[in-house]
């Protein structure tokens, strides 16, 4: 294959999975989840307008999710050097940020390894989550193997890969043990208040309601029981949140793997036109990589 593949590869369980459309759902469920780190998130509201009720809340809220998805694309399917260059701006304007405890009054740092360390944890719970849940094919010891490659993704962003959760198990231990710290502070209402309402131009309102509401509601939903306690809203029954899932996940996957990465930021298109078209994500490459483990050989699908 000509060309630099980047981090990953086309051959990475990460290549594929950031792919799938449902990732764009997963990542409102991270900010769900993010927002219950009290230090976290204060982080967050004390050095960004993002999650205001207003206007610049709502042009700083929307750019923060498109500059998350460019980082997350750009870390991904960019080569080696746009990674680690995107990694570096990001440590950098970290170093640069501080947040304040309002009951102690003390000063931390935003680049605090336990806050990034959370951060990270939430956001590819979330991925692993949504997607699987929602009908992506991905076998337990494949989603072990995307958690042990994110664990390049967390030393781009500041953090030892070695203390970084790099399977399924090292995840739910991890979240045993933060649980105790989680709580559903005023910032937190915020986060929460913002995603449910955000603000937008009068004309698109109804559009809002339309489009929006169902998939922010959808991404609370999916959220795990004890985070529902803490928002003090009812967790809605399992089986009809997985239901609602995969039948977006069905209808978002219909529309042609062409169109949907045609929208922005576009990172797919650009490592296909690198590498050439067998770089194309696609969850047959998760089938061969399953088949070849365990000692079969299934053809590959080339439609992707």
């Amino acid at each position: 294959m000509a060309g630099d593949p980047g981090l990953f590869g086309p051959r990475s369980v990460t290549w594929q999975l950031h792919a799938d459309p449902m990732m764009w759902l997963a990542g409102v469920r991270a900010l769900y989840l993010q927002a219950l780190h009290p230090g976290a998130v204060r982080a967050v509201l004390q050095n960004s307008a993002a999650f205001r009720m207003d206007d610049r809340g709502r042009r700083d809220a929307w750019g923060r999710l498109m500059r998350t998805a460019g980082f997350v694309g750009t870390v991904t399917y960019g080569t080696a050097a746009d990674a680690e260059r995107a990694g570096a701006a990001v440590r950098a304007l970290h170093r640069r940020l501080t947040a304040t405890d309002p009951a102690t009054g003390a000063r931390y740092p935003v680049d605090d390894p336990a806050l990034l360390r959370w951060v990270h944890c939430a956001e590819v719970d979330s991925y692993l989550h949504v997607l699987r849940r929602s009908g992506y094919p991905l076998t337990s010891r494949q989603a072990d193997r995307y958690l042990a490659e994110q664990r390049t993704a967390a030393r781009l962003v500041g953090l030892d890969p070695d203390t970084v959760p790099g399977d399924r198990a090292a995840l739910a231990a991890y979240f045993a043990a933060v649980r105790p710290e989680l709580a559903c502070t005023p910032e937190a209402r915020q986060v929460d208040a913002f995603l449910r309402r955000p603000p937008v131009p009068a004309p698109l309102v109804p559009a809002r309601a339309l489009l929006w509401r169902p998939v922010a509601g959808l991404a609370y939903a999916a959220l795990p029981g004890y985070a529902h306690a803490l928002y003090g809203r009812p967790a809605p029954p399992p089986a009809a949140v997985t239901r609602r899932l995969r039948t977006t996940g069905r209808l978002l996957r219909a529309v042609p793997p062409e169109l949907r990465w045609r929208l922005p930021p576009r990172h797919v298109l650009g490592a296909v036109a690198r590498l050439g078209p067998t770089a194309r994500p696609g969850t047959y490459k998760l089938r061969d990589r399953a088949a070849i483990l365990d000692g079969q050989s299934t053809p590959g699908d080339p439609r992707g």
